[in-house]
């Protein structure tokens, strides 16, 4: 397992009540995300804003960094991309841990928003495991191996999806495949649209991540 370096806001070490995590998509990495904690916190005064850079330099971009490599924007194998999203998972999973330790913070007051890519290892982590988060925010993602959750899925926890109509890169028709495959494995779906967004994250759909941060923490 990889170390992760990363980038805070937010609250004193060992005074936050929740622990935002914010997980950037391929060929960015944290800062592309840390931004959100502005808007946020004052929102949510107790909460602290973590971002790690993937453990990957982007091959599709040198100046960021990816979570595992994307055959058809890179040109690698799907063996390879396989092989960097389980080592990925990894190092994820244990900077989550290591975080909810450093910060005090148990696993129902921890919450991960993803981004594009960052939505894709959201989605997959969470509900393996072994106690659930909080929520999941994800922003213009898709679901990753759908076959395989009701089968390997260990908690379940609110999750919220929001992608743009306009989005280029990863279609928005990604969301209610995810939402279906989900809500169909028992979770609690909720979704929102944003009308005319590309591949971003617009006010209107940072605000419902906003309320729905807000609900699964009970502010």
């Amino acid at each position: 397992m990889r170390e992760l370096k990363f980038g805070r806001k937010g609250v004193a070490p060992g005074k936050a009540k929740q622990l935002i995590i914010l997980v950037h998509g391929y060929g960015a990495d944290g800062n592309d995300l840390l931004g959100l904690a502005d808007p946020l916190a004052p929102h949510l005064p107790e909460a602290v804003f973590v971002a790690p850079d993937a453990p990957n330099k982007c091959s599709g971009n040198p100046f960021g960094y990816e979570w595992f490599p994307i055959p058809w924007l890179d040109g690698s194998s799907e063996e390879l991309a396989k092989e960097g999203m389980t080592a990925a998972l990894l190092d994820l999973n244990g900077f989550i841990d290591a975080q909810m330790n450093a910060e005090g913070v148990g696993p129902a007051q921890t919450l991960l928003v993803g981004f594009s890519q960052g939505t894709m290892m959201s989605l997959h982590l969470a509900p393996r495991r072994a106690e659930p988060l909080a929520g999941i925010v994800g922003f213009s993602g898709r679901l990753l191996e759908p076959e395989t959750l009701e089968a390997e899925m260990v908690s379940k926890l609110p999750i919220l999806l929001v992608h743009g109509d306009q989005d280029p890169m990863v279609p928005v028709s990604s969301l209610p495949e995810a939402a279906d495959a989900l809500s169909k494995a028992g979770f609690e779906v909720f979704t929102h649209i944003s009308k005319g967004t590309q591949h971003g994250i617009a006010p209107d759909g940072l605000g419902v991540g906003l309320q729905f941060m807000k609900q699964v923490f009970k502010l």
